[in-house]
């Protein structure tokens, strides 16, 4: 029995005895909390380590998911600047030369011509305007409406009603970052921009119905030209894009890597956040390098872009923002959360609605966040009936605006294909319909029913917009000049109606 105890006493000692020399003198209380345990479970499988160390396995997992998420923000944050590129690369394939020339759609324009959300009631001119070899002279025609964006899509300057010439038109001169020549003191106005591509478009109004003679308007007015040939200016060259085929929009798949390459590698290397260009660059994508990502990159990339575009359509066609509805009892939604021109919100950037807006529409400019009663437009979009149900293009719907439509002006609808956010295709020009037509037929108390179908309901031909069967689409109600009621909220429009 003494024995015993006394080889326990033995035990206890040595225990105590390499405890004591395994335990450094100088010991932390380690929290649990900053230690990796040997092994976790995680959505992309089990990740290993020793001591803290990862395995070579847990390593290229880790990779693997750096690269697969930077890949996605890449896509997600790039939207703008691929948005921009798409546009100038189109309108150049349509025949609109920088700093030469304007499109104008004469015509106005229809399905053919692939715009995100344009719409067909308005005579437009838009140009990209190039300034990485100098200065550039744009002159405005008076009483136009629109932004120039760089080539981030932010905003730059107004110009027309809402610009600095106050709608009786003018000499814009854009300065290139870090230009160290002469501007001239007068008879300019003078526009800095933080980048080499700017995209400036305008709305045209017409006056008593004479399209005609607005687009003369445009036309004799306006003049593109570098600073250096203002002596003797060339002739600006005008391209009717109403009816054109051409693309202005940015590739959803692999291909918008590229597109973002040329991005980066055209534009000066701090004409982005820094943070932007980092993330580019973590992929592969770095001003002076070539983009030649290996196989392995490329298969990440490209899973990459398909799961951030699918991100990006959830945000737009399910958006989870309870900011995005007008009203808690309707399905129209704004397309500008928040208001704010920059998408800031008490220092916080709203990527998703960033992201939103950029995925589906162009232009940005504060007049679309501080619009005022009588002034301006206001807008609210919906892919849902009223059932909250995607929009089919197989079935008829009625939506009805209560009277009166709180429009100074005039109010329309436009449908869009979900699918390139672009207007519908079928047989009607327009894609949707406006109070300007005289053929429009309000009801017997002011109100107005319009009718969405592949067929015209009996006595309905002149309040209908055609859709496409098994076609899925998408709606914008555009209110121009709205009045105190849309503001208020003191007007809703009626969802749409599934009419069996």
């Amino acid at each position: 029995m003494k024995a015993a105890i006394l080889v326990s006493v033995f035990s206890m000692v040595a225990v105590a005895s390499a405890q004591a020399q395994t335990t450094p003198k100088y010991s932390a209380v380690v929290p649990p909390s900053i230690t990796t345990p040997d092994t976790v479970e995680t959505r992309i499988g089990a990740l290993k380590f020793v001591d803290g160390l990862p395995d070579a396995d847990t390593v290229r997992k880790a990779y693997d998911q750096v690269d697969f998420s930077r890949g996605i923000e890449a896509f997600l944050s790039g939207i703008p600047a691929a948005s921009v590129h798409a546009i100038c690369t189109g309108l150049e394939q349509a025949g609109v030369r920088k700093n030469q020339g304007l499109s104008i759609s004469e015509d106005l324009l229809d399905a053919r011509s692939l715009f995100l959300t344009a719409n067909s009631t308005t005579v437009y001119g838009a140009t990209c305007i190039d300034v990485k070899d100098g200065p550039v002279v744009v002159e405005i025609p008076p009483g136009v409406l629109g932004p120039v964006d760089d080539a981030y899509f932010r905003f730059v300057t107004d110009v027309g009603m809402t610009g600095p010439d106050k709608g009786k038109g003018g000499k814009y001169l854009f300065v290139p970052p870090g230009y160290k020549g002469a501007v001239p003191d007068k008879g300019y106005f003078v526009i800095p921009t933080p980048t080499f591509t700017n995209l400036m478009f305008f709305r045209a109004f017409v006056q008593n119905n004479d399209t005609p003679a607005t687009v003369r308007h445009v036309k004799q007015s306006t003049h593109i030209y570098p600073l250096a040939l203002a002596e003797n200016p060339p002739v600006t060259t005008f391209v009717n894009t109403s009816g054109r085929q051409f693309n202005t929009i940015h590739s959803n798949n692999f291909k918008f890597y590229q597109e973002m390459n040329e991005v980066i590698q055209y534009e000066p290397g701090d004409a982005f956040d820094p943070e932007i260009v980092g993330l580019f660059s973590a992929i592969g994508i770095k001003k002076g390098k070539p983009f030649e990502p290996d196989a392995r990159m490329k298969s990440i990339l490209t899973d990459a872009v398909a799961v951030g575009n699918a991100a990006a359509r959830a945000i737009q066609f399910a958006p989870r923002d309870a900011r995005f509805k007008f009203f808690p009892d309707r399905q129209w939604g704004n397309g500008f959360i928040g208001n704010s021109y920059q998408f800031m919100d008490n220092g916080e950037r709203m990527l998703d609605a960033r992201t939103l807006f950029h995925y589906a529409a162009t232009g940005i400019t504060p007049a679309m966040s501080a619009a005022k009663p009588g002034s301006g437009s206001a807008y609210a979009i919906t892919t849902r009936d009223g059932k909250g149900e995607y929009l089919d293009g197989s079935r008829t719907y009625k939506v009805t605006l209560p009277g009166p439509v709180p429009a100074g002006q005039f109010w329309s609808f436009t449908a869009y294909d979900t699918q390139t956010r672009s207007m519908l295709e079928t047989n009607q020009k327009l894609a949707g319909i406006d109070s300007n037509q005289k053929s429009m037929k309000p009801n017997a108390d002011g109100s107005y029913t319009v009718w969405f179908g592949p067929k015209a309901p009996a006595g309905q031909e002149s309040n209908w917009v055609e859709t496409m069967p098994k076609k899925k689409w998408m709606v914008i109600l555009r209110l121009y000049a709205p009045l105190q009621a849309w503001f208020d909220r003191s007007w809703k429009p009626g969802d749409l109606e599934e009419v069996r």
